[in-house]
């Protein structure tokens, strides 16, 4: 098969979350420790960084592989979902993995994928953890799927983890409490291995706290350390806290010095060293064209804020959403000073654009919808003065469609 040929295979005869959705989500490990077996383990055979949350865990692994690299360390780095290629779920020092990997791992495994009915998230974490073993990498930075404590991912033994916020995302799957997600998120945490909480929540503290004294693992609340005022290149207040957490967590790992030069130049450079998309983008200006991928209210919420924050004249939104979010409650945070262009994204979850501007009428929000991003894009390009802005976002997959 050919990539494309072998990317087809993979999206269209396994389940895979981001575009089917509680379908494709599997409750065990089961999988995943049997493909790792046959692999011959491969994720005993480097050391990790285990990072899980609701919102900044992508911006935090891409922070932290960046001031590794900075310090001159082989970096392996999984995250999801992709932007653009499947390719950037697997990068060592801001290298996406080869076409050819990708084509001979799956030819190689096929038959034990189809008979065993691996879903795309466990192929892909296998394809992962072999590759950065292969490759030999000092350490990977791996970034939870999904919840924590049944992600695919979770048959790591880090040398440190971290837990960056909890928040009522997924609640169909990991609970419909703070305090039952925190659970879920916290089941990353392993005996005697360290955590790292980026943001300090008073609904998920006590649980953390209690699962990580039941492990013997110490924990840290990255608000207790005394952490400089450190400025990214990845825009947007709201990545204060991840910075926060980033740097915390690198004070954790043993037998890994990162000095100060390295810990500035790998934060001042992410984008750079990492190639990370959709974290408040800058597309363009006069009009100031920005995108992010936030898709959960409390990632929407600081989203806004920094919208609030900027100047423009006038203000336009494109937005898109999918099927399992709670829509209304993303809508009603939304400013009412804008005019909107509800799109639907271009996959099978995507939440029709009619529907999406029905609920947002009710609520007082003024806009029209459009079958495609790239008509409801066009159509606020052409609406937008020099002095407006033009934001994007909604949803991963609508962003995808615009970077």
């Amino acid at each position: 098969m050919t990539y494309r040929e072998t990317l087809d295979w993979m999206f269209a005869q396994l389940p895979m979350y981001q575009q089917k959705g509680m379908v494709a989500y599997k409750d065990k490990l089961d999988n995943s420790i049997r493909f790792s077996e046959i692999l011959g383990n491969p994720e005993q055979k480097f050391k990790s960084i285990h990072i899980a949350g609701t919102n900044g865990k992508g911006s935090s692994s891409h922070m932290l592989a960046s001031m590794l690299q900075e310090e001159g360390y082989k970096v392996g780095l999984y995250t999801s979902p992709h932007l653009k290629d499947f390719r950037e779920r697997i990068k060592i020092n801001g290298k996406e993995v080869s076409k050819p990997f990708v084509k001979q791992f799956i030819a190689t495994h096929k038959p034990f994928l189809e008979k065993n009915q691996l879903s795309f998230f466990e192929m892909t974490v296998g394809m992962a953890f072999t590759y950065f073993y292969q490759q030999k990498v000092d350490i990977a930075v791996i970034e939870v799927g999904l919840g924590g404590r049944l992600d695919s991912t979770n048959i790591i033994t880090p040398e440190v983890c971290l837990i960056t916020n909890i928040g009522m995302d997924h609640s169909y799957l990991l609970g419909d409490t703070l305090e039952k997600i925190a659970v879920e998120k916290a089941g990353i945490i392993k005996p005697q291995v360290p955590v790292v909480i980026s943001e300090r929540q008073l609904e998920t503290e006590q649980v953390f706290e209690e699962i990580a004294h039941q492990r013997k693992s110490r924990i840290v609340f990255a608000d207790e350390m005394a952490i400089p005022n450190y400025k990214s290149d990845l825009l947007g207040n709201y990545q204060k806290n991840n910075i926060r957490g980033a740097v915390a967590c690198l004070r954790e790992l043993k037998n890994f010095e990162v000095s100060e030069k390295a810990i500035k130049n790998g934060l001042g450079n992410v984008v750079a060293n990492t190639g990370l998309l959709g974290r408040w983008q800058i597309l363009g200006e006069a009009p100031k064209i920005v995108c992010d991928t936030a898709h959960n209210k409390e990632g929407l919420k600081w989203v806004v804020e920094q919208i609030m924050s900027e100047s423009f004249q006038h203000l336009h939104m494109v937005l898109g959403f999918v099927n399992d979010k709670d829509v209304a409650g993303l809508l009603s945070l939304l400013p009412k000073n804008a005019f909107y262009y509800f799109v639907k994204p271009n996959i099978p979850r995507g939440m029709d654009e009619t529907k999406v501007k029905e609920m947002a009428l009710s609520m007082g929000l003024e806009g029209d919808a459009y079958a495609t991003v790239k008509n409801g894009m066009g159509k606020a390009l052409s609406r937008a003065g020099h002095k407006d802005m033009i934001f994007v976002g909604g949803s991963t997959f609508v962003v995808a469609e615009i970077v």
